[in-house]
């Protein structure tokens, strides 16, 4: 997605990193940029909204659950496995994970 006009910081680049700045996991310095391109840019303003507002969502409705020990760890994993660059195995995260039934009323 790109509105089409020039910014200091490009659309794609804002769109690609933009859980890392809902989540405040980038330097002060790169936030700076990405506020200032809010400013600027209507679209990724919408979806910075869009995703602020799913994250919330989730947060509300799943917060206090309990994340398995063993699936947290396969997922923290697998996310330093991307972020330096390796190939992560093409296997799911989860498929390991034991899956509890929802109690029935």
């Amino acid at each position: 997605m790109s509105c089409g006009e020039p910014h200091e910081t490009d659309c794609s680049e804002v769109l690609d990193h933009l859980y890392e700045f809902l989540d405040n996991e980038m330097p002060d310095s790169d936030c700076t940029k990405f506020e200032v391109h809010f400013e600027e840019c209507s679209p990724c303003l919408e979806k910075y909204g869009l995703e602020q507002a799913v994250k919330k969502l989730v947060k509300r409705c799943c917060g206090s659950d309990d994340v398995p020990t063993d699936l947290r760890a396969k997922v923290m994993g697998r996310i330093e496995l991307i972020r330096s660059g390796r190939p992560a195995p093409e296997q799911d995260v989860t498929a390991s994970a034991p899956v509890t039934p929802a109690p029935q009323e």
